[in-house]
């Protein structure tokens, strides 16, 4: 089960879930780890700017963990982004976020 609030676009999946395509095809999921301060910094940044996204910890799901390292070529590299097309983008910026979303 996936719950939203009305103030918070975060997303976050139940435990044991895999979010591989995202909640909707309209909604992007972040890959994360609890510790990663450039996770903390792109979720604070999609919260201001009222983007809504699927948060998956890899620490917490081995799928999860295998596809980010599928995606960065071996690596566990975090935040990683997989965005509703079907595309990655590995720790983009918030506008690089926006202008793939077609926001900016």
């Amino acid at each position: 089960m996936v719950s939203q609030h009305s103030d918070d676009p975060v997303l976050r999946p139940s435990e044991g879930s895999l979010a591989c395509g995202g909640v909707s095809d309209s909604t992007l999921t972040m890959y994360t780890t609890a510790w990663c301060g450039y996770c903390q910094r792109l979720k604070a940044q999609l919260t201001r700017e009222g983007i809504p996204y699927f948060e998956v910890d890899i620490e917490n799901d081995v799928d999860a963990a295998n596809l980010v390292e599928e995606v960065n070529h071996g690596n566990q590299t975090v935040p990683t982004v997989h965005y509703p097309d079907g595309t990655f983008a590995t720790n983009p910026s918030i506008g690089q976020v926006k202008a793939h979303l077609g926001l900016g």
